[in-house]
This record gives C-alpha cells, structure tokens and sequence, in this order.
C-alpha cells in the first residue's frame, strides 16, 4: 500500500527484454533507509517487487498484464521516474490509500496555468471519470492528486509548484501518456451500485449516508 507521496525522482538505468521486461532504476538521491529485496517500490504509480538491490538502486521484473496497462513498457533508459516505498504500519498518511494497481493509461490534453500552479487535464476515459468526484482523489504516475476538475471522459487535477518540480508531472507536454488509478472508495462504490438492492436508503440504514 502507498499514500502517493513521491518520495524521490529515479532513473531509468536499464532496460532488458528477454522472457518478459526488466527495469533497473536508481533514485538521483539516496534512500535514509536501503532499500530491501522483496519490498515493494511504486515506479511511477505501478507496484512492483524489489528482486535485486545495490544502495538505491534495484532491479524489478515487470508482469505482461502489468505492461499491457501501464507505460513502463515505453521507458528508456535515462527517462526519470516518480518513486514511493511501501507505507509501513504506523506512519503517517499524508495523501490517500493508493495500491499501485494502475487502471489504465490517461492522455495529456491540456495544461493550463493558473497563476503561480498549473492544471494538468487528462482524457481519462468514461469509466474512471464516472468513478470520480470533484474534489476526490486520483493517482497520476504515481502522485496523489486532488480533482478540480471533471467531465463525461477526463478530469484535471492542480499542481502547486512543489509537486510541479518534485515529481515528473511538471515536465508533462500535451499528448505524454500517464498511469491512473482511480480512488479504491470510488471503485468500490461503483461496483456496489450495480448489485441488486443496494440502495440509498440501504446504504443510510448501515450507517454510511
């Protein structure tokens, strides 16, 4: 589990296709605790398995299905990554519950400034914008977000100048592909809202309106 607070910038060091893709990326500045082999690493929104490290750099093997809905299959070497570890019991919080079960690829489609931020707007395609609310949350390639914006089939999310320099959003053009992951409460939701019976006044009884 991840809160979707990019801890640091990675790069890109290797990139390997023999029986299935394997990424080897380094973080520009070390982790104040090394990292372990079996923990889990969000590479730009996407978790995956440490299976060797060196200081802070490690080694990850990359699932077909994971490659098929993500863009870690289009990274080259010396591209830059957004990188969290794991959430440990006890520590605190700061974004929102983020699995790194990315739902699919969104678009850039515009990115329109807003004083000293910026708003980032992303196609995101009917069924996650319809899992969405304003003012919820979103994961994109990795970076918790608040939606500020919302429509039919795509959403648009604020960037303050810290998340612009600190993450690999800030270096996003119109067209550039992301990883999405809609709010796991949104999911839920939407998938309780197809069963039979469930209804508001179902929901208000059990205690959640």
């Amino acid at each position: 589990m991840f809160t979707g607070l990019v801890q640091r910038i990675g790069t890109v060091k290797r990139v390997s296709r023999g029986r299935g893709l394997v990424l080897e990326v380094a973080a520009d500045v070390a982790w104040p605790r090394p990292l372990e082999s079996g923990e889990s690493v969000a590479v730009n929104g996407v978790c995956l398995t440490v299976v060797r490290c060196d200081g802070s750099r490690f080694t990850a093997d990359v699932l077909r299905e994971t490659e098929s809905r993500t863009g870690l299959g289009e990274l080259v070497p010396g591209a830059k990554v957004n990188l969290e570890r794991a959430v440990r019991a006890g520590e605190a919080l700061g974004g929102h519950l983020v699995q790194g079960h990315v739902d699919g690829r969104g678009v850039v489609s515009a990115i329109l400034p807003k004083g000293r931020d910026v708003q980032l707007r992303v196609r995101c395609g009917r069924v996650l914008a319809a899992q969405s609310v304003l003012k919820g949350s979103v994961t994109i390639d990795g970076v918790s977000l608040t939606i500020s914006a919302l429509g039919d089939d795509w959403l648009g999310v604020d960037l303050i100048p810290t998340t612009a320099r600190e993450t690999t959003l800030g270096a996003k053009r119109v067209g550039d592909g992301v990883n999405l992951e809609g709010d796991i409460v949104g999911k839920y939701l939407a998938k309780g809202a197809a069963r039979p019976g469930l209804t508001e006044a179902a929901l208000a009884a059990a205690g959640f309106c």
